[in-house]
């Protein structure tokens, strides 16, 4: 996957990324991080072709986006965003959704994968539990782990994970990781995140500013060089231990 000098603005007058230009290789992992309004989320929304870019070029396998159907392109592409769209129906449907024409078994699987499984057993109606409007009868972490199934069963081989575990607690966000990490095996995944935490793994880190690369490398590379991800890196530590002090003295 390729970004070539893209070039992008929601406003003719504003220009948010300007000559980007990135490769991911097949199977590795990208995170991109950054503060607010550097243009991390634009990056996934121009890949699944919300919008087209306006200068440059995206490739996958040497395929430019812009030449191929939304539909095509979005068939292989998985998204876990923060904020997952649940239908006020059962929790099989809900988990369905990822493929068309999934059976029980295979909506079983994935919804192992995402290590929820148990959970659904527990409930009096398992699978055919109602979840609400906009899934309200499911906890943060719940409805995470079902939007994970989701993605699970449709089985993409591109996949995003935009700011998947920034609405979640600390400890529910621990216990998500895993899960997240498992799934990203053998995908080509863009992790877009705030906490950088949740990134340490990846093969190579992009820290975007202003829409301009400011630095690349893997975890300990940029936090050894000291500059903007390393002061990041120190800023969230130390609210990571304000965070876990206050929730050790609730608990």
């Amino acid at each position: 996957m390729r970004f070539e000098d893209v070039r992008f603005g929601y406003d003719a007058d504003r220009e948010i990324l300007h000559g980007l230009s990135l490769t991911i290789p097949a199977g590795h992992s990208l995170a991109i991080v950054g503060p607010t309004g550097a243009g991390k989320s634009t990056i996934a929304r121009l890949l699944y072709r919300f919008y087209d870019v306006q200068g440059g070029r995206v490739t996958i396998d040497g395929q430019d986006i812009a030449q191929v159907t939304q539909g095509s392109l979005r068939a292989q592409i998985g998204i876990v965003p923060q904020d997952m769209v649940l239908f006020n129906d059962t929790i099989a449907y809900n988990i369905a959704y990822g493929r068309e024409g999934a059976g029980q078994a295979e909506i079983e699987s994935a919804a192992r994968g995402a290590a929820i499984h148990d959970f659904i057993m527990s409930l009096p109606k398992g699978y055919d539990t109602r979840v609400g409007e906009r899934g309200l009868k499911l906890s943060g972490g719940e409805k995470q782990r079902v939007a994970i199934a989701r993605t699970l069963l449709k089985n993409p081989p591109i996949l995003i994970l935009d700011e998947a575990t920034s609405a979640l607690d600390s400890r529910t966000e621990a216990s998500i990781q895993q899960v997240l990490k498992d799934m990203t095996q053998q995908r080509t995944t863009i992790v877009v995140a705030h906490r950088l935490s949740t990134v340490v793994d990846a093969d190579e880190i992009i820290v975007l500013e202003q829409g301009r690369i400011a630095e690349r490398g893997s975890h300990a590379a940029l936090v050894a060089s000291g500059g903007l991800y390393a002061q990041m890196w120190a800023q969230q530590a130390q609210e990571r231990d304000t965070d876990e002090e206050a929730e050790t003295l609730d608990a």
